[in-house]
């Protein structure tokens, strides 16, 4: 088994010595006050008290997706405990002790199913050791449950922490061979438990990245330069730095170009307000040699070109697309397109820092903590043992905490003042205006239907942005999106139109964007041939099966695809391509992506020409045959469908103008407002034979294509480019 499902098994079991001292899971959580005797750690994971608490200690970072309270749910239901009695603290960002500590992907859920049930599996075995070495009987004969374990033949019972001692004694016990529950034995898993941070949030005390505070911290905004790629030619700081409350004016390298050359000034103060003010008196002049000509406006004509050509490389072949569309009953084209967005995280990006004595201390709200810690080392020259990473609540993330640009700059701006804490944070316009977008992309289609309205041929030109010859960050596109592994015929293609924008995954990567220009354009293919899309889908699907889509990695299962699609029709009571009340409209959308699988339905009402109401969305998802926390889960998917509907119709668009960004808040690119919310989302999970994947990601990319096959159906016009605008 690979390393991202498992863990080393002593790191995973270290303990405490029994008589140590205080043992907590990070640095700066100190024993509880008034505890007489001091808690022993049984393994990384987890400490128990004397009074029989029990604190377990959550390793992935929390950026509203629960995960928080759901690793914990999975040890404490092995080492049968009752939640009540459960206390969660944040770990270290320590990879080498914890696994894997990351959020994105959609990947917590699969890489740590087995791992946290293993770790609570196995601190219970310690116990259950524990307790039959002290009463001289055979482990086998004792069973355990909230907490406490019992001798069915003496009539014995007594509670966790009467052995913890002995138990953090015991022989680490082999992973791989503990036992663990049965499904039907989960008391915790399948529960709907609230947030263990939810009270916290709700009164405002929770520690959220920006919310950091330490004694003696100065604060810190920064300026980079506007254009992507340019850097610092000259400054004059002599007007900034007699401002009253600046501290040091610190050229940095952003993590944006190659290390070297400096592109961006921080300003530290002793507020943030000073900080940000003083960028108005600093005198930075850019270098921007051969970046200004970059522009949304001559993305879009360079992509209009090159699909009047032929394209530039061939991503997938499978027999003769041209052939056989040339002898279709029918053929049907289209083009789609879709613009760069920005992740637009309440949350702007913020981190703070202590450099001290050669090592750095971070408290980073980061997606992937561990990658960012390393990119600290190699920036700042330090050891691993040299940098301590705290892992702080994230106000959103959506991909874009994935890069640790922040880490790298706070962590510039701390060595230049040691001793002294320092705090970076983005205003908004920072925020939007120097992201890592989800790229643009341009798409020309076409294909063939036999008399049937079966797909006998299907062509992509795919246009997309690139960097030095290569698609960037997420541009790329997976030769086996359906249909293209159930067409006989299939031509994917490619374009490349160069670009300085920096790009990274935005929740639900490419399928973002892959479902709605496919789904889109299958729905057009499906009226072609007579049909509904979710009729086309089973067609040509076929009979339940698994399908490769790689000759290494996930499986396309039809079986599965089709239970959702039944699912969430039966759920609506889809009954086809009919005529719609007057200004009325339903679409349906359909996506595999990061393991699930997701149907939904969208209803919509269109007002006045061109307001597009969504009334309902219903979804059905397949996310394998555990939902650990039906809370959280359906709370997910609610969000996945918003998110997907602000990026659909809020009018979501990056555009770029002589290089450098134009947004720069929430007025020119707006989050879905409440009253254009859906009234109601429905969601019902159908349950199969498989562990449970992630949900972070899969609920998303169908509600797009849904919502504008509904506005086609209500309408009569197929809107083909994102943002959807009817009337523009």
């Amino acid at each position: 088994m690979s390393r991202s499902s498992t863990l080393n098994r002593r790191a995973f079991l270290t303990v405490a010595l029994a008589a140590g001292t205080a043992v907590t899971f990070t640095a700066d959580m100190a024993l509880a006050a008034g505890t007489k005797a001091k808690p022993v750690m049984l393994n990384a994971f987890i400490r128990i008290d004397a009074d029989n608490r029990v604190t377990i200690g959550s390793k992935n970072p929390e950026i509203g997706q629960g995960i928080r309270t759901m690793l914990p749910m999975l040890i404490a239901e092995e080492l049968d405990v009752d939640w009540s009695q459960v206390t969660v603290e944040p770990t270290l960002a320590n990879e080498a002790l914890y696994g894997p500590q990351s959020a994105g992907g959609s990947r917590s859920t699969p890489v740590n199913w087995m791992p946290m049930r293993q770790v609570g599996a196995a601190a219970r075995q310690m116990l259950l050791q524990a307790a039959a070495k002290a009463w001289s009987v055979e482990a086998a004969s004792l069973t355990t449950a909230s907490g406490q374990i019992h001798h069915k033949a003496s009539g014995r019972s007594a509670p966790y922490s009467a052995f913890i001692d002995q138990a953090a004694a015991q022989p680490s016990p082999s992973l791989a061979s503990v036992p663990l529950k049965a499904a039907s034995d989960f008391k915790i898993i399948g529960q709907s438990i609230p947030g263990v941070d939810t009270p916290a949030v709700v009164k405002g005390k929770a520690v959220f990245g920006i919310d950091v505070s330490l004694p003696g911290m100065v604060y810190a905004a920064i300026e980079l330069c506007p254009v992507f790629g340019g850097t610092l030619a000259s400054m004059d700081e002599a007007a900034t730095k007699a401002l009253p409350g600046i501290i040091a004016i610190v050229p940095l390298n952003s993590g944006l170009i190659p290390s070297g050359p400096n592109d961006a000034v921080a300003i530290v103060a002793d507020s943030w307000w000073t900080a940000n003010k003083a960028r108005q008196t600093l005198k930075a002049q850019w270098k921007t040699d051969g970046l200004t000509g970059f522009s949304t406006a001559g993305y879009e004509q360079a992509a209009a070109a090159l699909h009047k050509g032929a394209a530039q490389k061939d991503l997938v072949k499978i027999g003769d697309a041209t052939g056989a569309m040339a002898s279709a009953a029918k053929t049907v084209s289209a083009r789609y397109s879709y613009p760069f967005i920005a992740h637009a995280t309440l949350e702007p990006q913020n981190c703070t820092a202590l450099f001290s004595d050669g090592k750095i201390e971070i408290w980073a709200p980061s997606q992937t903590p561990a990658s960012g810690g390393k990119m600290v080392g190699q920036a700042l020259g330090l050891a691993p043992d040299a940098i301590t990473v705290h892992i702080t609540k994230a106000g959103g993330g959506f991909g874009r905490r994935l890069m640790n640009d922040y880490m790298v700059q706070v962590a510039q701006i701390a060595k230049a003042l040691p001793g002294r804490p320092v705090k970076l944070i983005y205003n908004r316009a920072d925020d939007m205006q120097h992201g890592f977008y989800r790229p643009a992309g341009w798409h020309q289609f076409e294909a063939g239907l036999d008399a049937n309205g079966a797909i006998v041929a299907l062509k992509d030109h795919f246009v997309t942005p690139s960097d030095k010859g290569w698609p960037v960050r997420a541009g790329d596109m997976n030769p086996a999106e359906f249909p293209a592994k159930f067409v006989a015929n299939v031509m994917f293609s490619q374009s490349m139109v160069p670009t300085n924008m920096p790009t990274g995954y935005l929740r639900a990567p490419t399928s973002n964007a892959m479902a709605f220009v496919f789904q889109g354009f299958l729905d057009e293919v499906a009226e072609a041939g007579g049909m509904d899309l979710p009729e086309l889908m089973r067609r040509t699907m076929g009979a339940a099966r698994a399908v490769p889509l790689y000759d290494r990695g996930p499986v396309f299962d039809t079986g599965r695809a089709r239970g959702v699609i039944d699912k969430v029709c039966a759920m609506a009571g889809w009954t086809g391509r009919t005529k719609s009340a007057e200004g009325k409209g339903r679409g349906f959308g359909f996506y595999f992506s990061h393991s699930g699988y997701f149907a939904e339905i969208v209803d919509i009402t269109v007002t006045q020409g061109t307001r597009i109401k969504v009334e309902k969305v219903y979804v059905a998802g397949d996310i394998g045959s555990q939902i650990i926390n039906p809370m959280h889960a359906e709370q997910q998917v609610q969000g996945a469908i918003i998110d997907g509907l602000a990026q659909a119709i809020a009018g979501q668009k990056i555009q770029q103008v002589d290089g450098a960004v134009t947004q720069k808040n929430f007025g020119d690119f707006p989050l879905l407002r409440i009253d254009a919310a859906p009234a109601q989302i429905e969601v019902a999970f159908v349950k199969t034979d498989v562990p449970p994947t992630g949900l972070g990601e899969p609920a998303l990319p169908p509600v797009i294509p849904a919502l504008a096959n509904a506005i086609y159906a209500a309408t009569g016009k197929r809107l083909r480019d994102l943002p959807l605008r009817l009337g523009a």
